[in-house]
């Protein structure tokens, strides 16, 4: 049986936002040994050209998350993807969502970066048509880090 999936904009200070956002640093520090909280500011998502997004099923129980945040000129940064487990096709559905608002506001192109050991991460990447990129910012000359792109 498929679920629903309604994905809207929200605020990533909201509690569901919250809560979805502190299972993902859970399991990033077991996946990885670092949460990625250092990497993320509420604030990061809010504003005319940043997007924070909620997936939630038919009732309103959130399912998933997602965010971008300007970079450079035409280029937003994906941060805090997560679907909870037990939930297909919502991180597929969060990803298609950030996309279309990211062309909205005129992006040509989302960067991200993961890390080489979250291969569940590495390969929906892929998979969704993000391709490796050198290493950006704070992330260059950091072995364990891995950078896509996708031109929208």
């Amino acid at each position: 049986m498929q679920t629903t999936i309604h994905i809207s904009r929200e605020d990533a200070g909201a509690a569901d936002a919250v809560a979805l956002m502190a299972e993902l640093s859970t399991a990033l520090a077991a996946i990885t040994g670092d949460s990625g909280n250092a990497s993320f500011d509420a604030d990061d998502a809010r504003g005319p050209t940043a997007c924070f997004a909620v997936a939630r099923d038919a009732a309103g129980a959130a399912l998933g998350c997602g965010a971008f945040r300007p970079l450079q000129p035409g280029v937003a940064e994906l941060k805090r993807m997560y679907a909870r487990h037990g939930t297909g096709g919502v991180g597929s559905a969060v990803l298609g969502f950030l996309e279309d608002q990211a062309v909205a506001l005129g992006y040509q192109a989302l960067w991200l970066e993961t890390r080489l050991v979250n291969r569940r991460a590495v390969d929906f990447y892929e998979k969704h048509g993000y391709r490796r990129i050198a290493n950006y910012g704070k992330y260059i000359g950091n072995p364990l880090a891995v950078c896509f792109e996708k031109q929208l």
